[in-house]
């Protein structure tokens, strides 16, 4: 894999414009199903292979975590746009559990992001491998009785707020918490899938605000960034996930939902010990 990439560098000693379109195209396709078949922003996956591309393009260590986690961001109001609407279309989304938990979230998310910009770059890190642990034994609790509507208000609207935080600080939809969440308060897991997908569009939206306001004229930035936002990446990874997470949301209603549970579960412990073992 070094070598392969090593072969694509330029002169300058960045990636070569096709091929890094191309890990970019990969990376939205990768997001944009997991989107749509687990109802997560993608960040899990977007998170961690920005870093190794910012790497590889000799982005400071320094600012790369929080640019990293400031484009997953932006795409995940892509890649979950396109899930959103599919699944909305196909009556999955709960919406009073979709407009109590958004609220929280989006509030959350405002918070997340002024936070991020305080904390070390390897803090960061760290921060979101034990997160992506965190949400594997909830994802593998034994289900509550199903059904249909939404939680007490207060509570849902302090669980976003708590979700929405975390999500924003380290770049992911929230999904990873969010789904459990829902399921905890008894939706079946292919409408809390759905509703998850559904709030991550407003918290994603927010939280890519904050972190452009939060690296705003930062002289260590590449260009083509504005604030921790990279738009070569966002755009090469939002035009994938658009079209995959739309496909992988109508497959997600074809998928025993006790194997996407489990399917779930495993992305979290693979990416999350990586991430703290690295």
């Amino acid at each position: 894999m070094a070598r392969l990439i090593c072969h694509f560098n330029d002169p300058r000693g960045g990636i070569a414009v096709t091929a890094q379109l191309l890990i970019y195209l990969t990376a939205g396709a990768g997001a944009g199903t997991a989107a749509g078949l687990l109802g997560i922003g993608g960040g899990v996956i977007v998170v961690p292979l920005l870093l190794v591309l910012f790497g590889l393009e000799g982005i400071e260590a320094s600012v790369a975590m929080h640019l990293a986690v400031g484009t997953s961001l932006g795409t995940i109001v892509f890649t979950t746009l396109g899930s959103a609407l599919s699944h909305y279309r196909l009556g999955a989304v709960e919406l009073p559990a979709f407009r109590r938990l958004g609220l929280g979230l989006v509030a959350g998310a405002a918070a997340g992001a002024a936070l991020a910009g305080l904390l070390p770059a390897e803090a960061l890190k760290r921060l979101f491998g034990a997160f992506l642990l965190l949400g594997v034994p909830l994802m593998l609790l034994k289900p509550v009785p199903e059904r249909h509507g939404a939680g007490r208000p207060a509570g849902m609207l302090a669980a976003g707020g708590g979700i929405g935080t975390l999500s924003a600080m380290l770049g992911v939809g929230g999904g990873i918490l969010a789904v459990p969440y829902l399921i905890r308060q008894g939706l079946p897991m292919h409408r809390a899938v759905a509703t998850s997908a559904a709030c991550m569009v407003p918290l994603a939206t927010c939280g890519a605000l904050g972190f452009i306001a939060a690296g705003w004229g930062d002289p260590r930035l590449p260009a083509g960034a504005t604030g921790f936002v990279y738009w070569p990446a966002l755009l090469g990874i939002a035009a994938a996930s658009l079209v995959a997470s739309s496909a992988a949301a109508r497959l997600a209603h074809r998928v025993p939902a006790r194997l996407l549970q489990r399917l779930f579960a495993l992305l979290l412990v693979v990416v999350g010990l990586r991430l703290l073992l690295s």
